[in-house]
């Protein structure tokens, strides 16, 4: 899948768009619009994107996870080369140490990530704060000539690059929640 990204000012036209890539096969979890203003979004009935993925506190969660991983690691190896397990307490305070490494870089990654825009959006931050409105599509290669049709007749929505889409299992498994919680009572 490939995420295209679009911009506009007006957000009745983005409805418009959404409207009829639904009405062309794309599904809920594939569009979204990014914007300052969530309240007009909201009220458009557009699919916003949620406020924890704005932020950048998925990729600094795994950043902090390697960074963890790395020190966790190092401490075990170090504790086999210094033959520190050896001691009466054994590998046991060495891998709680290693655990608790691993958890506060995690964890630390991810606090520092909440403070931050979402990489992926840090481009369109001065579009964003001149009132513009970014749709997102994520596109299977099957899709893609649907997406052209549609797009070409909205002149006033702008192309504005591509980017790494979200995993098509997880928009499969989003369509897949959404039919079964229409379905279950």
């Amino acid at each position: 899948m490939l995420r295209h990204y679009f911009v506009s000012d007006d957000l009745d036209e983005l409805e418009k768009v959404e409207y009829e890539l639904e009405q062309q096969g794309f599904s809920e979890p594939q569009i979204h619009v990014l914007s300052e203003n969530d309240a007009d979004v909201e009220n458009h009935h557009l699919h916003e994107v949620a406020a924890v993925l704005k932020q950048d506190v998925v990729h600094s969660t795994e950043l902090g996870a390697v960074i963890g991983i790395v020190g966790a690691c190092a401490i075990l190896l170090l504790t086999y080369l210094l033959n520190w397990h050896q001691s009466a307490a054994g590998w046991v305070p060495f891998v709680f140490l290693a655990i608790i490494i691993l958890g506060f870089c995690t964890w630390e990654g991810g606090f520092i990530g909440i403070q931050q825009p979402n990489v992926n959006f840090k481009r369109f931050q001065e579009m964003l704060h001149n009132g513009k409105h970014i749709l997102f599509v994520d596109v299977e290669p099957c899709q893609e000539l649907a997406l052209a049709n549609v797009m070409q007749t909205h002149p006033n929505v702008g192309a504005s690059g591509f980017g790494e889409s979200t995993p098509n299992w997880v928009i499969r498994a989003q369509d897949n929640f959404k039919r079964f919680m229409k379905v279950m009572p």
